[in-house]
């Protein structure tokens, strides 16, 4: 029975880590090329829990995550810079680019269209802090209507921290969800306070003065790891707003901005490819009901496989392979 347990406890120990952290210590970036038995890896941060180091790890082929124990891996540590240029041929660092690109833009900065030629959409669901029920009818409706062709429907849903910490139960039942494969989904970091104010949108957001970016992005991927959450490579600006420095200081954590070209509730089409946004925090009955209301129009589609849901890393990393 040794030798079967000894194999157990190695698989075991080569899982990434579903499991929900708490008492994560020293959780800092470290980028770090990490080679593992059959892969080679991009480390992003490092952390301990439980007595154990820890590593948020993304294949940069794929764009997937996981988080896995440090000592599974041999790394070496890198800079961004360095990171830029040994993967530069890599869906990741393209991404990183592609998203660059478009800094200069104050609404939508970031990569806004996944799937140029496909027909159908990527779907990203906003959860901004609300004292508001989730829309759990958008969730519900996305597996009715694909569940024939799609299981699980791959869709992004983009977190605050302010909305975990007071939707706990919509939390479970979305993970719920994930368990029972009824959805993937992509979580995308939506920053921990996401602080919205009367000003300008110059100096509004995230452009507010005084944001500390380290609590809005590292203490949002530290409360989705502790409700066991793997975070994306993934980022969304609150009210999707940026500038040039901002966006760079962004992917100097490592994540590639994700923007919108069908915000449905501000009557934007989607298009063959289209990342369309809609909130599901309660916030946004019109983008609700826009979007139910264009799944009606597009289920003959569905049912032919003629319109479909894009998962977001698959739809990069085909973009840029």
């Amino acid at each position: 029975m040794k030798p079967i347990l000894f194999t157990l406890s190695l698989l075991l120990s080569q899982l990434s880590f579903a499991q929900n952290f708490n008492g994560i210590k020293r959780y800092k970036v470290n980028f770090a090329v990490a080679t593992g038995a059959n892969e080679k890896l991009i480390a992003l941060r490092s952390f301990s829990a439980n007595n154990q180091k820890y590593l948020l790890l993304v294949n940069p082929e794929t764009l997937d995550t996981k988080v896995s124990q440090a000592n599974n891996y041999t790394t070496s540590n890198l800079q961004y810079s360095n990171v830029l240029a040994i993967f530069k041929n890599t869906a990741y660092v393209k991404a990183l680019e592609a998203a660059a690109s478009k800094d200069v833009q104050l609404q939508n900065a970031g990569i806004d269209h996944a799937f140029p030629n496909e027909k159908g959409i990527t779907l990203t669901i906003d959860l901004c802090p609300s004292h508001k029920a989730l829309d759990r009818i958008i969730f519900q409706s996305v597996f009715d209507e694909f569940k024939k062709i799609e299981q699980p429907s791959p869709l992004a849903v983009s977190v605050s921290g302010k909305w975990m910490l007071k939707h706990q139960d919509d939390l479970n039942w979305l993970k719920s969800l994930v368990e029972k494969k009824e959805l993937d989904i992509t979580w995308v970091n939506h920053t921990y306070n996401h602080e919205v104010n009367k000003l300008p949108l110059a100096e509004n957001f995230l452009l507010a003065p005084g944001t500390n970016l380290d609590v809005e992005v590292l203490e949002n991927e530290k409360l989705m790891l502790k409700n066991g959450l793997t975070p994306s490579v993934f980022f969304r600006f609150p009210g999707l707003v940026s500038d040039k420095a901002i966006v760079e200081k962004i992917e100097a954590y490592g994540l590639i901005p994700i923007g919108s070209d069908a915000w449905l509730a501000k009557g934007q089409q989607p298009n063959a490819g289209s990342i369309v946004l809609i909130h599901g925090n309660g916030n946004e009955e019109i983008g609700v009901k826009d979007f139910i209301q264009l799944l009606k129009t597009k289920q003959a589609d569905v049912k032919n496989k003629q319109w479909l849901l894009f998962d977001l890393r698959q739809g990069l990393e085909k973009e840029f392979e």
